[in-house]
């Protein structure tokens, strides 16, 4: 594949998931990262499912990715937020 390849045709819909421990304040930040790179989200756009003994938690956010620039961004900065273990 060469460098100006893309995997997606942007614009596209994209999952973007992340685990850290169940708290108010993961959901509020890692929520504020993702709109502040592709807007406002729908509440149907998010998901969240708890793990088994109830101490982590992992978000789904659906947003209409315009380029991998911007996604690139968000992953960067939900890695840099300190409260996220996993970015996928």
């Amino acid at each position: 594949m060469s460098g100006g390849d893309e995997l997606f045709d942007f614009p596209t819909e994209f999952p973007i998931k992340v685990m850290g421990r169940d708290s108010e304040s993961f959901r509020t930040l890692t929520l504020a990262i993702v709109e502040r790179h592709a807007g406002p989200l729908a509440a149907e756009s998010i998901s969240e499912r708890h793990s088994s003994g109830g101490k982590f938690l992992a978000l789904t956010y659906t947003i209409r990715a315009e380029s991998r620039a911007q996604l690139d961004r968000i992953y960067q900065d939900l890695t840099d937020s300190g409260v996220v273990l996993v970015a996928l």
